[in-house]
């Protein structure tokens, strides 16, 4: 696969647009205004911001690296999207995020990628300080896949008020996780007014309700903020509430499988007649050679006789079946659309939920700031969110043996139901002492995962299975003490000095469900030994144990870890002359767990002109391990392709941690922090005549023994050496087909290009701004697997990392991506126009892409480049109230459709795997805004 960024002609299209529709207006506005000195746009780029530099804000264009600063509070009115990854994923080009589906928690967190690295290689920060992160490890088949992000869904957008976005690596001044940047989120302050919005929209679009049409996905958002001042000396409270109703979208085609066979009909005949056969045995096995048998070989030659659709050939067959296992022969047969037809059913009634998941969501947030005195103030933030999730499994049908059809003749689809709760609260002190800035802060934050699966069973347990079952849950919780110091000198034209120091305190949860969500039981309803006789479907097939669709969390899965880390910096900015900058800063971390790490920073700003000026900025950088990934494990049902298999299927995979007997029986070392080395360069450059502002960074970043989580090592399928056997005993004792682990597999390189350039044109009447940004990026594993000897010799490399997680990597992200948004503000109208360009992608399937009849071991299907238009139109009603009226996706483009060996029976139409911009489809959207 060549994976070479080509422009194609219909890209090279798109971007001499922007570039001519730049330079006319520019070129126009020249010829008609004479030079503004105090523009709206010079206001823009001279704009403060807090992160990149401790010396209390710098202008963006006078920063030493690459900052974007997106002010929600004046485009969130326009915008269809109302949470700040689909914000950022709307207007950052560096920036990815989409809905995920049908990939358990990771339905209702979204990960998010910067620079198309992973979302635990951005560090975020609110109003300056660490965030914490989720609790949830994404190890089903998407982009991110291994990671553990930061959940920025638990955070009210309408509470910020900026967005600032370091696109820089930051270690050496931020600690662990600052590889790709830094996101920092800053909380509103204002007061003496309430605000609101209340957005209704949903996805008006062809292929709504599984392709059928219509309107589906419709979702209610309010958001409330207040601010008012305490005292008289500047001190403040805000505010937000914010409440989200959404229902899920449907987006599979229609279900091309086998449903029913010919048991199933017999079955249903019989159910009819007041009969159910699964009550006559619970091991097919023990009723052969029995009085029994014969009784239930006659059931089965009576009610096969009130199945009109077998011919006559059929039903002589099976009359003339004398035994049990001379039916089992014939009565696998598939009858699907004649049952379907019987009961009134179609296929679609067996499609899965593919799409966006059904989402409750609640959040409150409050920013508070109070004076002591003239030098002293304290403050405190944060908030408390609560979001209820459904998403649907795979569907069970009858003629599968995870179907326990004595209680679900018509199969059944399960959900996986989640409750997220995420608090976090800062506090701390600051001020002025002998001249120095102090600040003493304490910052608090846990997000968990409790999981609930519904309209499940665990078929093991057959007619005693309850329908409902607890699964357990992850908890994560991180403190962070920090006391930093920083002093303005008069020296040279100013010299900034900071030092400080950081505690950080993190522990880990893994909390189990009840027995029967992960017990497989015998015949007897006893928990499963190796000599069990276990209960079967009528073909033999012994029945799986645990909740279907997503098994809990057993007793030895139980965690309780924690880790502290230690740190101290130091950073100095030298201003030598009014031109030159230099700024400088190392980190020292100690964590208790895996050892000590030394990153340093240089960074520097040469002003070439009043207006141009040049930028770079090299650095070390470092990740530690999470604490998910060093004690994560877990059983988990996926959709995947196993290695050997000629296709994906439904398997059970364990992941084990690291120091469990199953990654030392295939040599897997415990894990150690990536490390990574960055350098940038760049420009900023406006023209005051007319109001045009162009800055371009171009970026290198090297990781090492980079953390993912490897493939599925299947279980030995005819084991003869001791060793071989052992590791067979270890996959038996798990009740797992395949494993796999976290570990510091591959390095990594990362190249890229940022180019925004902005204009607004101000008249009397009128105000006429206009963006355009676009991020061209590349990451590739470089060098050889990190694979122990013995993986290397039992040639598993490729399993250690394997051809899937490399697209997951490297062609999951598009390569390109674009924005132009065109923002008109006339009289009390506003018109709002983006068009976002998503490059290329690959699906992760293995697959006959090119339809030669021929499989190579790096084919994948090309998903083409597409563009996407919001629009919308607002209107000022009075200075109260504003109406918005808009589409998401005006044009309803969806991605490539998926060919039919990704498809899982046409479930899939479109990837899950990759990130573009979602299979959703037009999303119409009406929005009030509010304000007293």
């Amino acid at each position: 696969m060549n994976s070479k960024i080509i422009f194609n002609p219909r890209k090279e299209l798109w971007l001499s647009t922007a570039v001519i529709f730049f330079s006319g207006i520019s070129f126009a506005q020249a010829q008609e205004t004479k030079p503004v000195k105090d523009s709206t746009s010079d206001k823009q780029i001279e704009e403060v911001v807090l992160v990149g530099s401790r010396s209390g804000g710098r202008s963006k264009a006078d920063s030493p690296v690459p900052v974007d600063v997106f002010n929600l509070k004046d485009i969130q009115q326009s915008l269809p999207q109302t949470n700040i990854n689909q914000i950022l994923n709307t207007i950052a080009p560096s920036f990815t995020s989409t809905i995920q589906t049908n990939a358990d928690g990771s339905d209702h967190s979204d990960p998010a990628q910067l620079r198309g690295l992973g979302p635990d290689q951005t560090l975020i920060l609110i109003n300056g300080k660490r965030r914490h992160t989720s609790a949830l490890v994404n190890v089903n088949g998407a982009p991110g896949r291994g990671t553990v992000g930061t959940d920025l869904n638990a955070i009210p957008a309408f509470a910020l008020s900026k967005i600032e976005v370091l696109r820089d690596g930051a270690s050496a001044q931020y600690g662990s996780d600052a590889i790709a940047g830094v996101m920092n989120l800053q909380l509103k302050r204002d007061t003496g007014k309430l605000t609101g919005q209340f957005n209704y929209g949903g996805y008006l679009t062809s292929a709504a309700n599984d392709h059928t049409g219509n309107y589906d996905g419709q979702q209610f958002q309010v958001d409330l903020n207040y601010g008012n001042k305490i005292g008289t000396r500047g001190g403040f409270y805000n505010l937000t509430w914010s409440s989200q109703f959404r229902d899920p979208t449907r987006r599979a085609g229609t279900e091309s499988g086998n449903i029913y066979n010919a048991y199933n009909a017999i079955e249903k005949r019989a159910a009819e007649g007041g009969v159910n056969l699964s009550s006559y045995f619970s091991n097919i096995n023990n009723l052969k050679g029995t009085a029994g048998e014969q009784d239930f070989v006659n059931l089965i030659h009576q009610y096969s006789q009130g199945v009109s659709y077998f011919d006559s050939g059929f039903q002589s067959s099976i009359q003339n079946a004398t035994s049990i296992t001379a039916l089992q022969g014939l009565l696998g047969a598939n009858y699907t659309d004649q049952e379907l037809a019987y009961r009134g059913q179609t296929r679609k009634d067996f499609n899965m939920q593919v799409g966006q998941s059904k989402l409750n969501n609640h959040q409150l947030f409050a920013n508070v700031e109070v004076p002591l005195n003239d030098d002293w103030k304290v403050y405190t933030f944060g908030g408390y969110s609560i979001r209820d999730g459904a998403s649907g499994g795979f569907y069970r049908r009858p003629n599968q043996a995870r179907t326990f059809t004595g209680l679900h003749i018509d199969g059944y689809l399960p959900e996986i139901h989640t409750k997220i709760q995420d608090v976090s609260l800062s506090a701390g002190v600051k001020g002025k002492w002998d001249g120095w800035n102090v600040d003493f802060s304490n910052t608090f934050g846990q997000n968990s995962f409790d999981y609930t699966i519904e309209n499940t069973g665990n078929t093991s347990l057959r007619f005693n299975s309850p329908s409902s079952f607890k699964a357990g849950g992850l908890q994560f919780l991180q403190n962070t003490i920090n006391l930093d110091f920083s002093k303005q000198f008069d020296v040279f034209q100013g010299l900034n000095v900071a030092f400080g120091a950081e505690q950080r305190h993190e522990n880990f949860k893994e909390n189990p469900g009840e027995e029967a969500s992960y017990t497989a039981y015998d015949v007897n309803g006893n928990i499963r030994t190796g000599t069990s006789v276990n209960p079967t479907d009528f073909f033999g097939a012994v029945l799986p144990g645990g909740s279907q669709v997503f098994s809990g969390f057993r007793p030895e899965n139980k965690v309780n870890k924690n880790r502290n880390a230690y740190a101290a910096y130091a950073d100095v900015e030298f201003n030598f002359t009014n031109w030159f900058l230099v700024d400088a800063a190392v980190r020292y971390e100690d964590y208790s767990d895996f050892g000590s790490t030394f990153n340093y920073k240089l960074a520097s700003r040469i002003k070439l002109s009043k207006d141009l000026n040049f930028r770079f900025a090299g650095s070390t950088g470092f990740r530690a391990p999470s604490i998910h990934q060093i004690y994560y494990n877990t059983t988990s049902t996926l959709f995947t392709t196993l290695p050997g298999a000629s296709g994906p299927s439904l398997v059970e995979v364990g992941t084990f941690s690291n120091d469990s007997q199953l990654a030392q029986a295939f040599g897997i070392p415990k894990l150690k922090q990536e490390t990574s080395k960055s350098v940038s360069t760049g420009f900023t450059y406006k023209i005051p005549a007319i109001n045009l502002n162009i800055t371009a960074d171009a970026y290198f970043i090297r990781i090492d023994d980079r953390i993912v989580l490897t493939d599925q090592f299947s279980r030995p399928t005819n084991p003869t050496t001791p060793a071989q056997i052992a590791l067979a005993n270890e996959f038996v004792k798990a009740n797992v087909n395949a494993a796999q682990f976290f570990s510091n597999a591959i390095d990594t390189e990362t190249k890229g290009l940022d180019v925004v350039i902005s204009h607004t044109l101000t008249k009397e009447s009128f105000k006429f701004t206009n963006d355009f940004a676009i991020n061209f990026n590349r990451t590739r594993k470089v060098g050889d697997i990190h694979a122990s000897d013995l993986l290397k010799n039992a040639g598993l490399e490729n399993t250690y990392f394997g051809e899937k997680s490399r697209v997951y990597l490297e062609d999951s992200v598009p390569k390109v991506k674009a924005s132009l948004s065109n923002n008109f503000k006339w009289n009390d109208f506003n018109f709002y126009l983006r068009n976002t360009y998503y490059g290329k992608v690959y699906g992760a399937d293995i697959v006959d892409a090119n339809f030669d009849g021929v499989i190579l071991p790096n084919e994948h299907q090309l998903i083409t480049d597409k563009i996407i238009t919001d629009l919308s139109i607002g209107y000022d009603i009075s200075k109260n109230f504003n109406l918005t009226l808009g589409a998401n996706n005006l044009f309803d483009i969806y991605p490539t459709r998926n060919i039919a060996a990704s498809s899982n029976n046409d479930q899939f139409v479109y990837s899950r795997s990759t990130a573009q911009f979602g299979q959703n489809g037009r999303y119409v959207f009406s929005k009030l805004t509010v304000s007293f």
